[in-house]
């Protein structure tokens, strides 16, 4: 996919939104469907193992959704989205993680989170 500027990149993330609170859901949901199906695995009312197997292709379209969106997904717990950008002729990623209400940090492909810096 393409460079996103900054409103593009705010724009698509809220596109998103729902989508990204639906695998932050789904994600839960799979966790404990996980836990439940351990040998003394508290039981849980979600149901089990086809319950699971379904939370887990729901989570893996979402996904999809997400990567499709030229938004690359960099870790679902938490969720961690780049968007491909450009900032004063230097390559970039834009980077929201979860809980963060906007977009407001970047860092350089090559140094990843670690390296994040607010935007100017």
């Amino acid at each position: 996919m393409g460079l996103f500027t900054r409103e593009e990149a705010q724009a698509e993330l809220e596109r998103l939104r729902p989508v990204l609170e639906e695998i932050i859901a789904r994600r839960a949901d799979m966790v404990e469907l996980s836990a439940a199906l351990v040998p003394g695995g508290e039981p849980t009312g979600l149901g089990g193992l086809p319950e699971r197997k379904a939370a887990e292709a729901r989570l893996n379209e979402l996904m999809t959704v997400v990567q499709e969106s030229g938004a690359e997904l960099k870790g679902v717990a938490p969720l961690l989205l780049d968007f491909s950008s450009d900032l004063d002729g230097v390559p970039v990623l834009l980077c929201w993680l979860e809980g963060e209400a906007e977009l407001g940090w970047y860092h350089r492909p090559d140094l990843g989170i670690a390296g994040r810096r607010r935007l100017p």
